[in-house]
């Protein structure tokens, strides 16, 4: 109930300050389980992400935004609760494990499941190396996996910035559901994992267009100097960065409708 009178009230507001638009919503299916695995620009995601949807998607949120003390802590807690997240521990091992059984009875009622497969938000704007829960909860469950792509949120809201900028109209773009039915049985492989996540990645990096990073994001955050200059974020088309030297991007489809 909280979920849909939240985006009642929120949905009207955010359509007439933002004009948000979307693409591909035809790809996720109107009933039954499926895992919508997005890219994760800004903090304003968990608001346009889901927005285009009829349906209720169910995210899995670390578990610091149900933890916090006083007003601010409440506010957090209800709000986050009301858009239909689930608190997990993300400090790995047994609570990684909680947090997959979590996933797949989310995928067992027959829900949406989004999941940020980066585990954090991008430092800089770029895409980075999915982390493999996202493949075992595809091959655990049989679920099909829409990539989605968030469009301009980051320089909506980059990181440090409380409010979002009004000029910039962010959008998202579903993609088109990709069947790992194939690696059935194959769900404890670890290469056959990383096959499946770097498969969901480059899906969404050619949805986004965002240069792809191959090193885990929460890596490149504790390396980051404080003050340092972030790196652009690259809307012209998807390219692969290996750290060194960063191929030149290629078009990508029109950044959607005005």
């Amino acid at each position: 109930m909280g979920y849909w009178v939240a985006k009642a009230i929120l949905g009207p507001i955010l359509a007439i300050l933002f004009r948000p638009w979307s693409e591909g919503e035809d790809n996720v299916p109107r009933e039954g389980p499926a895992i919508l695995a997005w890219n994760h620009l800004s903090f304003s995601d968990h608001f346009f992400g889901p927005l285009p949807l009829p349906r209720k998607v169910t995210f899995l949120a670390k578990s610091e935004y149900f933890t916090g003390r006083g007003l601010k802590g409440l506010i957090s807690k209800a709000f986050f609760r009301g858009v239909g997240q689930i608190p997990v521990d993300r400090t790995g091992g047994k609570a990684s494990e909680r947090a997959l059984r979590t996933g797949l009875r989310v995928l067992a009622e027959g829900k949406l499941l989004g999941i940020y497969p980066e585990g954090t938000r991008t430092p800089d704007g770029r895409l980075y190396r999915g982390k493999t829960g996202v493949a075992r909860l595809a091959l655990e469950s049989g679920a099909p996996v829409i990539p989605c792509a968030m469009i301009g949120t980051f320089e909506l809201q980059p990181p440090g910035r409380l409010l979002p900028r009004l000029s910039i109209r962010p959008g998202v773009r579903f993609g088109k559901p990709l069947d790992f039915s194939r690696y059935a049985g194959l769900k404890s492989d670890r290469l056959v994992l990383r096959a499946v996540t770097d498969e969901i990645m480059y899906a969404v990096m050619n949805l986004s267009g965002q240069v792809y990073v191959d090193e885990d994001a929460q890596r490149a955050k504790k390396r980051a100097k404080p003050g340092s200059a972030a790196a652009p974020a690259v809307p012209n088309g998807p390219a692969v960065s290996g750290g060194a030297a960063e191929q030149e991007a290629v078009p990508s489809p029109a950044p959607g409708p005005s």
